[in-house]
């Protein structure tokens, strides 16, 4: 018996979701917790539960999604993250060679930051709203794993909205 095109169709599409889903894949070591504060905008200093924050209240201005060669203010890339941008921090005595690695991950999608963070407890540290993962190589594959899963993500509370037009200091 033949499939009706309608069903050979159907079964195609589904197989090319399945195939090109990554979101879907639990990425090992990846932290999630439900997160207060979107669209709880304040201005100043902000103290938050973790370091580096992967939400929660911040700045009425969100950070420019880039690659930035100093530390930039917590409150405004947390208000990028609620626009479902991802966070990628580093120790700022990180070689050049990994940081040079860590803005390759960054450019797999648009609405990513990229920054040196002081004190951070680990190598590198990846946050999007509600999610992180801390790792102690820049050739950790899960950091590109968790760009492609969590960069515009549902979970974010705002995706889709500008990562750009905003705030392009540092410290």
């Amino acid at each position: 018996m033949k499939p009706t095109l309608g069903i050979t169709l159907l079964m195609a599409g589904l197989l090319g979701l399945v195939a090109c889903n990554n979101s879907s894949k639990d990425i090992e070591g990846v932290e999630t917790f439900k997160v207060e504060g979107a669209g709880n905008h304040q201005n100043g200093k902000i103290s938050y539960e973790r370091i580096p924050p992967a939400g929660g209240p911040h700045n009425p201005i969100w950070q420019n999604c880039g690659v930035y060669t100093q530390p930039i203010f917590s409150e405004y890339a947390v208000h990028s993250m609620e626009h479902g941008a991802v966070w990628i921090t580093y120790q700022p005595d990180l070689a050049q060679d990994d940081v040079n690695k860590l803005v390759d991950a960054a450019k797999i999608n648009s609405y990513t930051v990229l920054s040196p963070y002081p004190d951070l407890p680990s190598k590198v540290v990846a946050s999007a709203w509600g999610a992180q993962l801390k790792l102690d190589s820049a050739d950790d594959p899960r950091l590109k794993d968790f760009v492609r899963k969590y960069a515009q993500s549902k979970d974010a509370p705002e995706p889709g909205a500008t990562c750009s037009g905003g705030y392009s200091g540092v410290q």
